[in-house]
């Protein structure tokens, strides 16, 4: 049961980032920087899509170029490419393929438990709330795509 449960995961949790990467992919020079911010919204959702999937939250760190500004409630000191926030989203998608097959019978009842101790998750249930995460924005993308240049991509059933 816990294969098909890990696969199942996999499929609708690589899903959510493939749209995410479509987003990111159809999103056009002229709309990456503007005031609507698609390149932050995007990075956002990398920075805690990373977060979500460290097994030690408390000692989580983002890999460089990206720095802490999502936990300082800052703005990032500059705008990352599209280039940069794809390398990002490739390392976050290994990375959850990782977490994923590594979960056992044991380690689901584990806690993901983050700094300040709001958040107190079993590890099944931290994947749950990255997928909704990662699809509430994902989807928040697609309609700034929608609006500024009427189009967006399509519906993503399962991980390619």
């Amino acid at each position: 049961m816990l294969i098909t449960v890990k696969e199942s995961i996999w499929n609708q949790l690589g899903a959510s980032i493939d749209m995410l990467e479509n987003a990111i992919r159809s999103c056009p020079d002229e709309v990456w920087d503007t005031e609507r911010k698609f390149w932050y919204h995007a990075f956002h959702t990398l920075f805690f899509l990373d977060y979500y999937l460290s097994t030690s939250p408390k000692t989580f760190a983002p890999p460089p170029p990206f720095t802490f500004s999502e936990f300082e409630d800052t703005l990032p000191e500059r705008v990352y490419s599209p280039d940069e926030l794809l390398g990002y989203l490739q390392y976050c998608r290994e990375k959850g393929q990782t977490f994923i097959s590594q979960l056992t019978s044991e380690t689901v009842e584990a806690r993901w438990v983050n700094q300040s101790e709001t958040m107190n998750y079993s590890m099944v249930e931290i994947l749950l709330y990255n997928m909704r995460h990662v699809q509430h924005h994902a989807a928040q993308l697609n309609q700034l795509l929608r609006q500024e240049i009427d189009q967006a991509p399509d519906w993503v059933f399962q991980a390619s």
